[in-house]
């Protein structure tokens, strides 16, 4: 069923990304990794619907956050990146998703792999793990085409950093940051390898980005050894989440 949502914040992520925190009056609570649609419509009467990820960990407030990524020749994502406001109203459907998520009664590893605003889903999971006080290793391995680009970096360095929560670990297909060590590559077989935990683990892996790049890295991860069914993933576009 369609309710409405109150945009009670906003918060720009990237020049071209920006989070909104919704109040969601009756909200009945979400999983870190599902995801709602939002309705625009027209005077005319034209309506368009896209989902988009929740990033906000499940809380009991009736609020929850989405980032939105601006797509040049998008119907609704340069309205939510450029000209909702403060206090207007925007309709939602969900929470909707019951596969591509994580619980806190998890126990095995963690790992996460994000390409661009595939990140989204996954700062839910980090955020549903941190405020859990969970004790599950917790890995992320984030591409991004360069700093610039990154979603909620002060935070995911934060936790990295600071609480030693979750490990991170970044790369940079275009632009890498002065002092980084190496050139900018894209995630392959050899990074993965390195980077993501060993089959051995039986870790459960939580990848999201583009079509391609999760093809890409659901392969890499199935010849390192691991279970086709501990490799959980999901594709986003204009008509389909995390955009």
């Amino acid at each position: 069923m369609w309710t409405v949502g109150e945009v009670v914040a906003l918060h720009d992520e990237t020049p071209t990304a920006r989070s909104l925190t919704l109040k969601v009056a009756e909200w009945p609570g979400h999983i870190a990794g599902q995801h709602v649609d939002v309705r625009l419509t027209a005077p005319d009467g034209y309506s368009a619907v896209r989902s988009y990820s929740i990033a906000s960990a499940p809380n009991t407030e009736g609020q929850i956050e989405i980032t939105v990524d601006r797509l040049p020749n998008g119907e609704v994502s340069p309205y939510l990146t450029q000209q909702v406001a403060v206090g207007d109203p925007l309709e939602i459907r969900g929470p909707i998703g019951g596969w591509f998520i994580w619980r806190t009664s998890q126990t095995e590893p963690v790992q996460l792999i994000a390409g661009g605003s595939g990140i989204v889903p996954l700062m839910a999971m980090i955020r549903s793990h941190e405020e859990a006080k969970s004790r599950v290793p917790f890995r992320l391995l984030y591409s991004a085409r360069e700093p610039g680009a990154v979603f909620y970096r002060q935070e995911l360095t934060m936790l990295a950093d600071a609480k030693k929560s979750v490990d991170v670990r970044y790369a940079f297909t275009r632009v890498a940051p002065k002092g980084w060590p190496g050139t900018p590559r894209r995630i392959d077989g050899a990074l993965v390898a390195e980077a993501t935990w060993p089959a051995a683990d039986m870790a459960t892996f939580y990848v999201c980005g583009p079509t391609s790049f999760v093809e890409s890295l659901a392969s890499y991860l199935r010849i390192n050894g691991n279970s086709p069914d501990r490799i959980k993933t999901e594709r986003f576009g204009e008509t389909g989440s995390s955009q």
